[in-house]
């Protein structure tokens, strides 16, 4: 009596850890791919700020590098996507990491044209204290929207600098550490990208379909 008791409490267990499972593959089945093209969607708002989406006929997200160099950040495989106008060469848009924040790491996207200019800068990520540090989100302040139309003219460029170290970027009240850690992180990108910009494009594709 007792064996076939446990048998049969076995039995129900297995079931219902059957069934537990396939609801949680069905679930994530369903969900998948409304959650592929949320992160798509959220990926073309992010490129459409830095770099107007009328100047290039490629999709982005199909057209990558990945690159690992110091001037982009602590970590290997940042994103470089490459846009072409007439399948010719026309702008980068980098993905790159500043690890000197106040609060740490600070993400961004910088876009720039062959000629080494900007053609627009946003922050995608950070930890910075709100009503200070955070002022580098669009939605907070336009002082990350001031990047657009610059350009360095070499590594010793002295106006990449927040006003308080003899630059032309203002810094905020309170906060200088997040706009410097920005200043710096934008300037090395930009430099990358004048150094390796037909390297970039020569490069092979490492966006497969949908990559993100």
């Amino acid at each position: 009596m007792i064996l076939s008791s446990m048998s049969k409490n076995g039995v129900i267990l297995t079931v219902f850890a059957l069934l537990t499972t396939g609801a949680v593959a069905l679930t994530h089945s369903l969900t998948a791919e409304r959650i592929s093209e949320q992160e798509k969607q959220q990926l073309a708002e992010q490129l459409q700020q830095v770099l107007d989406p009328h100047n290039y006929d490629n999709q982005l997200y199909k057209d990558c590098v990945l690159i690992s160099d110091e001037r982009l950040g602590p970590y290997p495989n940042q994103i470089i996507y490459r846009a072409r106008k007439n399948g010719q060469p026309y702008a980068l848009v980098m993905r790159h990491v500043t690890p000197s924040g106040y609060s740490g790491d600070i993400n961004l996207l910088t876009a720039v044209f062959a000629n080494g200019e900007i053609a627009g800068v946003r922050v995608t990520k950070h930890e910075e204290t709100p009503g200070l540090g955070d002022k580098v989100e669009v939605k907070k302040s336009d002082w990350i929207t001031l990047f657009k139309g610059q350009s360095v003219l070499a590594e010793d460029d002295a106006r990449w600098a927040v006003k308080k170290d003899g630059g032309q970027f203002d810094q905020f009240t309170g906060a200088t550490i997040t706009p410097r850690a920005v200043v710096s992180s934008v300037k090395e990108a930009v430099m990358f990208s004048k150094t390796q910009f037909s390297a970039l494009f020569n490069a092979p594709n490492a966006c497969q379909g949908d990559h993100k």
